[in-house]
């Protein structure tokens, strides 16, 4: 047999990249749910499984919580199953878009029952429970996990029980891989359980109150320029239908179901659990305090990271829950909290509301529409650096010229300062803010050790419009 050089070449270059490939460990993150599969995690699970091609999922486990187990409001132990059936139906269209979304059967051998006898079950072992001890022992793979709960902490907890009492040894490397996003602490096994016995390790962790602002009572946190993105008329248009079985199970509100229209958005109270992790260039899982779609946290002691606070002088207390979670607080009847405030509190999520429901759209457009005739988002790129150290004075010289869209949009360039993110208490101006290049001057009055955040915001000109980001973060010598 004969071949030619040209099918030799091909044929090298074939094995080259597979040879490469064997044994590569993605660079996906790694994420692992527990839910307890209340009504707005049903909703959540929905867009989860349209961002399933960002991460690296180890695990979905149902848990229990303070307001869900066996025998009290319950959705089921397979709650989960009419979600993976429908995200199977679409999972065809999906991959014309990014070949990266699990397979039907492999979300399905990685979602497990979990501890939901009571609240804060956490006396057995279980299949749920016993899967997080696998993966967190497993030394193949060191890269971080983000564990999420959506629910209480109890598996979770359970999980580290057990590595304490057989692995005890293993206690420290299993820590270290280990990062914590949880919406309140919906059970009291993080304080009776993993702060006692793992706070030693320092486990990055973060509590969210500010879940508020996508929640149940979102009419009384989002801004009124961005109800729109939540109404029925955007959620029947862009999610609920013509978009397949996936969106078309999307739990929204029914026609007068406490004040709301038909399709009205019920809640996801507990995405930003996982938007934290979506990738977007904000650089948000390199600190809690940078901010970005999941929302914006400050450490408040250890390595607990906890929604800012505007009050000066407040004291937070041990465990952030329901009961005193100051987002929480502010909407209950009788609150004397200002609305500016309030407003002030929840802004580091609602304040990406638009550009996270138009990427939601476009990711429900891609269950039904090909490639040609879908949106997808651009990508960033700067010929600076990310981060640097500079002097006052300093003329700081921004480029995001190497910028494409895979579809080919038109891309259009916004540059400005986070200001909340940086530690310099002061406005730079920022010239040609609206072009793909733009400049600004270190101030004069900034302090040795000031960080100046910089976000380079891209968006495209498709249907809907998407957004992402770089992040330039200035150190002044």
């Amino acid at each position: 047999m004969k071949i030619n050089l040209k099918s030799l070449c091909l044929l090298l270059t074939l094995f080259a990249i597979s040879a490469n490939s064997f044994g590569q460990v993605s660079n996906k993150t790694r994420v692992i749910v527990t839910s307890d599969g209340e009504i707005d995690d049903e909703c959540s699970l929905v867009r989860f499984l349209l961002y399933a091609n960002e991460w690296d999922i180890e695990g979905i486990v149902t848990s229990s919580s303070q307001y869900h187990w066996h025998g009290h409001k319950w959705a089921g132990d397979d709650w989960i199953e009419p979600s993976l059936d429908a995200y199977a139906k679409v999972y065809p269209n999906l991959i014309l878009h990014d070949k990266g979304f699990p397979t039907p059967e492999y979300l399905r051998t990685h979602t497990f029952l979990g501890n939901v006898e009571t609240e804060g079950d956490m006396e057995k072992p279980t299949a749920g429970s016993q899967h997080i001890v696998k993966v967190l022992l497993d030394e193949s793979d060191n890269r971080p996990i983000w564990f999420q709960a959506w629910g209480g902490t109890n598996t979770i907890a359970r999980a580290l029980k057990t590595i304490e009492e057989e692995h005890p040894e293993k206690m420290a490397y299993v820590a270290q891989k280990m990062r914590f996003f949880f919406i309140w602490e919906q059970d009291k096994t993080y304080q009776k359980y993993i702060r006692p016995h793992w706070g030693k390790y320092n486990i990055l962790t973060i509590i969210s109150d500010q879940f508020e602002a996508i929640a149940y009572r979102w009419k009384m946190v989002q801004p009124k320029e961005m109800q729109p993105y939540f109404e029925a008329k955007w959620m029947n248009e862009n999610i609920l239908q013509n978009h397949g079985p996936l969106c078309a199970s999307y739990k929204a509100h029914l026609a007068g179901e406490q004040g709301f229209e038909a399709g009205d958005f019920r809640s996801e109270g507990d995405s930003p659990a996982y938007m934290h992790t979506i990738v977007t260039g904000l650089r948000n899982l390199d600190n809690p305090d940078w901010g970005g779609w999941g929302g914006r946290y400050v450490k408040i002691r250890e390595n607990t990271w906890l929604d800012k606070v505007p009050v000066e002088g407040y004291e937070y207390p041990a465990r952030w829950w329901g009961e005193n979670g100051w987002g929480r607080a502010s909407l209950r009847p009788g609150s004397t909290v200002s609305l500016e405030k309030r407003s002030e509190y929840f802004k580091p999520l609602w304040m990406w509301t638009d550009v996270y429901q138009n990427d939601f759209a476009a990711r429900a457009d891609w269950c039904v529409k090909p490639f040609a005739e879908a949106n997808h988002q651009p990508v960033v790129k700067l010929k600076n650096a990310l981060d640097l150290e500079l002097t006052k004075g300093t003329k700081v010289k921004l480029s995001a010229k190497g910028s494409s869209d895979p579809d080919g949009d038109k891309l259009n360039f916004k540059w400005w300062q986070y200001e909340d993110a940086g530690t310099y208490k002061g406005r730079v101006s920022i010239k040609n803010a609206d072009c793909s290049k733009a400049s600004f001057v270190v101030p004069e009055n900034a302090k040795s050790g000031d960080t100046i955040h910089v976000i380079c915001e891209v968006s495209d000109n498709g249907s809907p419009s998407l957004t992402r980001y770089q992040r330039v973060i200035v150190t002044v010598k």
